[in-house]
């Protein structure tokens, strides 16, 4: 008996979480810690489909959807820049597809530091 329980429970659970139609697409996390309309150092991305460029776009989408109750699907980056620091700050517009399958941008701000391993995502927002 219990164990019918446990598993009715556990499926009704997964029925509402399939069809709860997923919010927070549009919202901002983290906050803009530089302001990216002064080039201050800031450069165009040379090979946008570089390899590791992509991965830092799927990176930050699946760190994005960490935080907000939202389904996106990495599709890939489209434009970039960045500026080197101690590390380097990347600005990447990115195209992600949403629960329902329409593409939309975001802009993700990631801050890596390759020879620490560090890598955090600063902000992400939906652009236009």
């Amino acid at each position: 008996m219990r164990t019918s329980s446990f598993l009715v429970i556990i499926v009704v659970v997964f029925l509402y979480a399939i069809s709860s139609p997923a919010t927070g697409c549009g919202e901002r996390i983290g906050n803009q810690l530089w302001s990216t309309t002064i080039d201050n150092g800031w450069e165009p991305i040379g090979n946008i489909n570089e390899k590791h460029i992509q991965e830092l776009g799927s990176w930050a989408v699946l760190e994005f959807i960490k935080h907000v109750n939202c389904v996106l699907k990495f599709n890939k980056v489209v434009s970039g820049r960045q500026q080197l620091v101690s590390g380097m700050n990347y600005e990447l517009i990115i195209n992600a597809s949403d629960f329902d399958g329409k593409d939309g941008k975001y802009k993700a701000e990631v801050y890596e530091q390759k020879w620490t391993s560090k890598r955090e995502l600063l902000s992400f927002t939906k652009v236009n």
